[in-house]
């Protein structure tokens, strides 16, 4: 709203009465009254912009206008000073009577406004009144429990504070509806309730409330708010000859159209349930009808049909094949294997997986590093008709070990030597399935089963293990079909094909990289095989991008952030698929700088493992990345969403509550925990099938399109990874010397992914000492899930209420082992040794000497990042990943680069 006119509304009162002619005496005979005649309709946006003229128009005395309109409907327009006329005076005004000054009595202040709700997702337009006949006008104390239980369903977290023209109340919860009371609140009301009473309530129009109260009726007349509503959401109820109505005003830029529209639908059905239905717990109202509920169920759908066929993750891939024979599958640094190769490497391995005894539906280990040789093996143990279970070679032995127990694999394919030991699992390198079995294995006494099943749709194709908050990794068990569905669901909006080349950035034990290998291989495109160290340097990184003309770009904002940092002009990337992990879209500003939206098209998409990587998209533009959209789009063709509240009923547009993803992708449960599988994949009401109960916070637009919101719970995202903050605290709490433990995110800088690192708080048994208490942790945690720092406290500090509070928690403490604090660092005046240190200090947050550990201080691939980038600024030599991991400490680093600065100038 424009300031000028909020500024005068600030300093009146503005009543309006629409008078029906042949209804009530003509107001036009009264002298002193300005009439104008407005030659349109009362709806015609013209009439619309005159009333708002006269409503602004100022005024240091009572003031009347007629406007005359050319269907016979008539606006009173009744504009006083706020100061000295309440309402009753204004409407004695405009019905004519006297209404001197000493009637008037100071009202108090309305204009005190709550800041716009995150649900009411204004839309800064024009702001058009609502009107609806009622059954029942019930009474004040009514209404005011109508909208407290109303605003308390859409937003749970804030206490309704409700505007009268006699004082603000709110309702606070009781045991049912007829035993809730207004109670009188001070601070700024986000709606409002003006209750019709302005006529004479000695005259023959008065009536008896349902709850005792009086209401009255206004006579021929019907009260109309002023163009800027007193409250942002204004409810007025009011009488007219045909009965009682409500009318609903709504500031534009604090709710939209469709917002007000709704939530005037769920007030009245929360009113008549007041009325009806008096011993109603609260938390029990229904906000929707059947007709709603079936409305919002169908918002949540895709505006578009899948076309999908039952098919397999192999059988997909052999019609690709059978089409593109010659053509590159594959590359990996010099390698290059053509789709007829991928497919007879991948016959052979899973002929000498079929030969040491893998049967259809046996799961086999897959723990490789990123290369084409990995890709090979998924698919010969698909072929197989197995499902594969990818592993980390980076994961620690005890995850390994967990993983392999848990999934109750008889084999592993791996080439790492520390793979540890696991009773009736054989591990397998991938030259070996090329082998003839050794002694032992079932071939050798003529039992082996080599023929090559095809596996069905239904079937699991793969395993990956997510966070979980019992403190050991579960699995999620997902079908071919699911896969073969999520390509379908993609292949057209984006164009998916032949002539793209994608990045394999991601680790397999990451479902993005499920988008990865195999959205591109069963879309005919070339997979480009991204190292690990090439992934974790950003320059090189580019460079490999504008070298492989890379087109499809899949990343996490974490890693994309990386590259940004980096000259990026050269990279001609046609698509840009961000997941794994809530994006701040504020931070493409510098990428559509260099690549407009008519060239590079950027998709950010909300997934979940549980639900088959993607659940919906988003394109994102230079105008939405302004505006800090938290959209992330519409469900993907195929699937559905809900927000629902925690009793499980389904929310409105705008309220905040739990995603609930329904179909194609739903997978088929977690492994071997059936009790889990019940709890979070449950019956869907509305189509049969399933539904998974993510634990993420959001919220369907009016449109359709999801807001992502965070978690419920204590799971986060860092770096794409799920992590369960529970998890860690458990792993913490296994080791003897600790008591208690608590385990929080913090970030450097808020609005980036990149900087948040996991802190964690111990107290400890006597003798305790914190860097042994993360080394315990390093030994079973992943790299992505080790606390950066591990402090001790004598005692957590606690509310009230006995919970952790965060807020009192000090700053992280730096690790340091206990012998390297007892002997202190030189001092040095190398100023390499200076600037690196400075650095250190400023990326990790934590104070640095020259000899202490970058890892055990907290650091990891992307602060290493974050360093190198520091150092480019600085002109000084690049520091690259893997020589960190050699060099770990700042005066090792400043020696190595020396010598490679030495040997860069010979």
């Amino acid at each position: 709203m424009p300031a000028p006119l909020f500024d005068h509304l600030h300093a009146t009162h503005c009543h309006a009465l629409r008078v029906r002619s042949g209804r009530s005496q003509d107001p036009a005979h009264r002298p002193g009254l300005w009439i104008d005649d407005v030659p349109v309709p009362a709806t015609d946006p013209l009439a619309e912009r005159r009333r708002g003229t006269e409503l602004a128009r100022p005024s240091q005395s009572p003031r009347s206008v007629l406007l005359r309109y050319a269907d016979g409907l008539s606006d009173l327009i009744v504009v006083a000073p706020r100061g000295r006329w309440d309402r009753t005076a204004l409407a004695r005004l405009a019905a004519g009577e006297s209404a001197a000054p000493d009637d008037a009595r100071p009202v108090p202040e309305v204009f005190l406004a709550a800041p716009a709700p995150a649900w009411g997702f204004g839309d800064d337009g024009s702001s058009t009144p609502h009107v609806v006949d009622l059954d029942r006008a019930g009474d004040e104390a009514s209404w005011l429990t109508a909208l407290a239980v109303t605003l308390r369903r859409y937003d749970p977290e804030t206490p309704p504070v409700i505007g009268t023209d006699h004082g603000r109340f709110t309702v606070e919860p009781a045991a049912t509806l007829g035993a809730s009371k207004p109670s009188s609140v001070t601070g700024p009301a986000l709606a409002g309730l003006l209750f019709g009473d302005t006529a004479d309530t000695d005259g023959p129009d008065r009536e008896e409330g349902e709850h005792g109260a009086t209401a009255t009726s206004v006579g021929e007349s019907e009260y109309v708010p002023c163009l800027a509503p007193p409250f942002p959401l204004t409810v007025s109820v009011l009488r007219d000859a045909t009965g009682p109505r409500l009318r609903c005003d709504h500031m534009s830029s604090h709710f939209s159209a469709e917002i007000a529209v709704q939530f005037v639908r769920h007030l009245i059905h929360v009113h008549q349930q007041v009325l009806d239905r008096p011993q109603t717990p609260p938390d029990d109202v229904e906000l929707l009808d059947e007709a709603e509920r079936a409305r919002t169920a169908a918002l949540g759908r895709p505006p578009r049909s899948l076309t999908t066929g039952p098919v397999s993750v192999p059988g997909a891939l052999a019609r690709v094949v059978a089409t593109r024979p010659d053509h590159v599958a594959v590359t990996d640094g010099d390698t290059a294997v053509t789709y007829r190769e991928l497919d007879e490497r991948a016959d052979r391995s899973a002929y000498g997986l079929r030969a040491r005894g893998v049967r259809a539906g046996d799961r086999v280990g897959v723990c490789l590093e990123r290369s084409a040789e990995l890709v090979v093996t998924l698919l010969a143990v698909l072929k197989a008709g197995a499902t594969y279970v990818p592993v980390d070679p980076a994961y620690p032995a005890e995850r390994l070990a967990h993983t392999a127990r848990d999934a109750g694999l008889g084999m592993v394919v791996t080439r790492l030597p520390e793979f540890p030991a696991v009773a009736n699992c054989v591990q397998v390198t991938p030259d070996e399935l090329l082998e003839p079995p050794r002694a032992g294995w079932p071939s050798s006494s003529g039992e082996a089963d080599t023929s090559a099943p095809s596996p069905s749709p239904d079937d699991a194709a793969y395993v990956i293990y997510t966070s979980g908050s019992t403190g050991r990794p579960k699995g999620v068990v997902v079908p071919h079909r699911n896969v073969i569905a999520l390509i379908d669901a993609t292949r057209d909006e984006h164009r998916l094909g032949e002539a793209d080349v994608w990045t394999w950035f991601h680790s397999s034990a990451f479902d993005f990289s499920v988008w990865e290998i195999w959205g591109c291989l069963l879309t005919g495109g070339r997979l480009v095989v991204v190292p690990y160290f090439v992934s974790r340097e950003p320059d090189h990184f580019r460079d490999l991008l504008v070298a492989e003309k890379v087109t499809v770009l899949s990343q996490t904002p974490s890693a994309f952030a990386q590259l940004l940092d980096v000259e990026h002009t050269d990279v001609s990337v046609r698509l840009v698929v961000f997941g794994g992990e809530p994006l701040d879209p504020r931070m493409l500003l510098p990428w559509f700088d260099r690549h407009p939206e008519r060239s590079c098209r950027v998709v950010n998409m909300f997934g979940i493992t549980e639900t088959t990587v993607h659940v919906t998209e988003q394109t994102l533009t230079r105008k939405l990345a302004l505006a800090a959209t938290r959209s992330v789009g519409r469900a993907l063709p195929g699937w559905h969403l809900y927000v629902v509240d925690p009793a499980g009923r389904l929310l409105p547009p705008g309220a905040a509550g739990e995603i609930c993803v329904g179909g194609a992708g739903v997978a088929l449960g977690y492994l071997g925990q059936e009790e889990l599988t019940g709890r979070r994949f449950v019956p869907d009401p509305f189509t049969g099938g399933t539904m998974y109960r993510s634990g993420d916070l959001g919220r369907l637009r009016p449109d359709g399109r999801l807001e992502h919101l965070g978690r419920i719970d204590s799971q986060v995202k860092i770096r794409g990874f799920r992590i369960e903050l529970d998890e860690i605290r458990s792993v913490l709490l296994e080791n003897p010397d600790v008591r208690t433990a608590a385990v929080l995110v913090r970030r450097d800088d808020p609005a980036g992914a990149a900087t948040a690192r996991i802190d964690a708080y111990v107290t400890l048994a006597p003798g305790g000492d914190p860097a042994r208490v993360r080394e315990r942790a390093a030994g079973i945690l992943p790299e992505y899930m080790l606390p950066a720092t591990v402090t001790a406290l004598d005692a957590l500090p606690l509310t009230a209420n006995g919970k952790l509070d965060p807020s009192r928690l000090p700053a992280p403490a730096a690790l340091r082992s206990t012998e390297r604090a007892a002997a202190p660092a030189a001092v040095t005046d190398d100023d390499l040794v200076a600037s690196l240190t400075e650095i250190w200090s400023d990326v990790l947050g934590v104070p640095v000497g020259p000899d202490d550990d970058f890892f055990e201080l907290g650091g990891n691939s992307l602060s290493a990042v974050r360093i190198g980038a520091a150092l480019r600024a600085c002109g000084l030599p690049s520091l690259r990943l893997r020589e960190l991991y050699r060099h770990p400490t700042v005066r090792g680093t400043a020696a190595n680069l020396s010598v490679q600065d030495e040997a860069s100038r010979m």
